[in-house]
C-alpha cells in the first residue's frame, strides 16, 4: 500500500511517499481502506518527538474515515463494506491514517454518520471525543451557562454544538468578528473578542459578574488562569490544554473543580477503548439530526501533499480542520 513514512522527527520535510506492507488483521482488530484522514496539532508534536509516538519510520496520523475491507473473527458488529469513522493510530502500538490502509482496534471505531461525507467525517473523532469528555466531565446541563475558550478551534468548535445540544447558554472566546459570525453560526449566544474585552469585562457584561458555572479551556497556559477568573463560585473548569505552571489560589477561593481531558489515555494505555467507539457512535446521532458539523478548511491535500498540509496546519493559516484526500 501507499503510505507517508516519518524517517526521522522533525519537520514536514521528513516525510516519505512509498510503498509499504499492508497490515495483517490481528484478534480484534479491522482492515480500513482509509477515505480521508485530518490532521491533528498532536500529530505535529509527535512529528518532532513527543515521545508517546511510533518508533521510527513509522506512519502517522490518528483520525479518519474510510471503509471496512476485512473483519477479524472475533469481531461482532461490523462488516465488510461498513463506512466507519474514528481516532485509530498515530500512537505508540498503532498504525497511522496518512496510508491507504491501516488495521484498528475495531473498539476505537463506529459507523459514519450518513449525512456527513468521508472528509467530514474524518475531520470528526478526536476533536470531538475531547470535547465530550470536556462536556461530560464537567456536567454540562441546559440551566448552565457555558464559557468556551478557543471556541472555533478544533476542540472548541465541537464543544460549542455539545453544549449547545446539551440546551446550555453558550459564550465563547475568539479572535475576530469573523470568527465571532462563525461561532454564531455553531450555535453560540454571545462572543467574546478576547483581544478587546478583559475577563472581568465580560464576566460583568454576561453574567453579571457572576462568572461561568461551565468554563471550557481548549487554548491552555496563561488563558488557564482566565479560566480560573472567569469561572463562578463553585464553578467547573474542564481543561484540554494544561501542560504548564499555574497557582492554583484562585481555585480554592472558588472552590472550583478542574478536570483535565487527555483522549489519547485509551490508546496508549489500552483502557476504556470501547467509550471512544461509543462517543462516536452518538455523535453520528447528532450529527445526523442537524445538531453537529465539523469546520473543515478550504485547502484539499492528497497523500502526496500531505506534508503541504501539516505546514498550513502549523502556520495558523487554517480555517478549520484540515483534511487529506486518501481515496
Amino acid at each position: 500500500m501507499l503510505a507517508l513514512l516519518l524517517k526521522a522527527h522533525g519537520g514536514p520535510e521528513n516525510f516519505e511517499l512509498t510503498e509499504v506492507a499492508r497490515p495483517d488483521l490481528r484478534p480484534g482488530t479491522v482492515l480500513v481502506r482509509i477515505a480521508a484522514a485530518a490532521l491533528n496539532p498532536v500529530d505535529a508534536r509527535i512529528r518532532t518527538g513527543l515521545p508517546i509516538g511510533p518508533d521510527l519510520p513509522a506512519i502517522l496520523g490518528a483520525d479518519m474515515a474510510g471503509t471496512l475491507e476485512a473483519v477479524a473473527p472475533d469481531v461482532t458488529g461490523f462488516q465488510p463494506g461498513d463506512e466507519v469513522y474514528g481516532c485509530v493510530g498515530g500512537v505508540k502500538g498503532q498504525g497511522g491514517t496518512l496510508a491507504e490502509y491501516i488495521v484498528a482496534d475495531a473498539r476505537l471505531l463506529a459507523r459514519k454518520p450518513t449525512t456527513l461525507s468521508m472528509r467530514e467525517a474524518a475531520a470528526l473523532p478526536l476533536v470531538s471525543i475531547t470535547a465530550w469528555e470536556a462536556i461530560e466531565r464537567a456536567a454540562v446541563k441546559a440551566a448552565d451557562h457555558v464559557l468556551a475558550h478557543g471556541g472555533t478551534g478544533g476542540v472548541g468548535h465541537i464543544a460549542v454544538q455539545l453544549a449547545k445540544a446539551k440546551g446550555a447558554r453558550v459564550a465563547v472566546t475568539v479572535s475576530s468578528q469573523e470568527a465571532a459570525a462563525t461561532a454564531h453560526d455553531l450555535g453560540a449566544d454571545d462572543a467574546i473578542l478576547y483581544r478587546e474585552e478583559t475577563v472581568a469585562d465580560y464576566v460583568s457584561r454576561l453574567t453579571a459578574g457572576q462568572g461561568f458555572p461551565v468554563v471550557i479551556d481548549t487554548v491552555g497556559g496563561a488563558n488557564l488562569d482566565k479560566s480560573f477568573q472567569a469561572a463562578a463560585l463553585k464553578g467547573r473548569i474542564s481543561a484540554t490544554a494544561a501542560r504548564s505552571t499555574h497557582d492554583l489560589t484562585p481555585l480554592h477561593q472558588k472552590g472550583l473543580s478542574l478536570h483535565v481531558v487527555f483522549m489519547l489515555i485509551p490508546m496508549l494505555h489500552d483502557i476504556g477503548r470501547e467509550r471512544h467507539g461509543q462517543i462516536l457512535q452518538d455523535l453520528a446521532v447528532l450529527a445526523d439530526a442537524g445538531k453537529v458539523k465539523p469546520l473543515i478548511d478550504a485547502r484539499r491535500f492528497d497523500l502526496a501533499q500531505a506534508a503541504d498540509g501539516y505546514r498550513h496546519l502549523e502556520s495558523g493559516a487554517a480555517r478549520g480542520k484540515v483534511v487529506v484526500d486518501i481515496a
